[in-house]
């Protein structure tokens, strides 16, 4: 498994001694089998509400993410940040995600559909099946260049939010000390340096 969140629990782990085995789900399967109990450590949920019911986030965030609305560039939309003029409009977004509080507060007012992947709600949008796809741009600038998009779709102005990742483990006593572990080396990596030469590296903002 590649990518920053595999890379920097491999560096934790291997300095405190434990082995792993990573397991790839779908997001929302993924983040209900940390809520159980049945996975030790979920890397890169962002914070909400609902989530800190049931995971235990680490004390540090470790990258930092752009959420946006994604359109066929043949039909840009002028959302200017109102969720009031995307009614009517047909929109996608990820199963589990968590858009930030403006999205949920108006969630109940939009025409929305799910999709359990980057690339399926790319191909939804482009083939016109809706208007618009939420998302966030380091996982979808990617695979809007591999599907040779550009120029096709593109990011509406402004942002839908700003979100930090954590890693998350159960909330559940039994893993409290692997939480503070984890903890503890997450801050030491930050401190000299590691983690934000690390954020560099994958070419993510690190938060401060």
């Amino acid at each position: 498994m590649g990518g920053m969140g595999a890379e920097l629990v491999r560096i934790i782990a291997l300095q405190l001694g434990y082995t792993l085995r990573f397991e790839i789900y779908p997001w929302a399967r993924a983040q209900q089998m940390l809520k159980q109990g049945q996975a030790d450590i979920l890397i890169g949920p962002y914070k909400s509400a609902e989530r800190m019911l049931a995971m235990a986030f680490s004390s540090r965030a470790f990258f930092e993410d752009q959420l946006a609305f994604y359109a066929r560039t043949d039909s840009m939309i002028a959302w200017g940040g109102d969720y009031n003029a995307l009614a009517g409009k047909r929109i996608v977004a990820l199963n589990g995600w968590a858009y930030g509080a403006a999205f949920d507060q108006a969630r109940p007012g939009l025409l929305l559909s799910v999709s359990n992947t980057v690339e399926n709600g790319l191909n939804m949008l482009f083939h016109r099946r809706v208007d618009l796809f939420a998302t966030d741009r380091r996982d979808t600038d990617p695979v809007v260049a591999s599907l040779g998009m550009q120029g096709k779709v593109a990011v509406l102005a402004p942002l839908i939010t700003t979100e930090i990742a954590y890693l998350a483990f159960p909330k559940l006593a039994a893993f409290d000390e692997l939480r503070t572990q984890f903890d503890h080396v997450l801050n030491q990596l930050a401190a000299r340096g590691a983690l934000q030469e690390l954020g560099r590296r994958y070419g993510v903002s690190v938060p401060l």
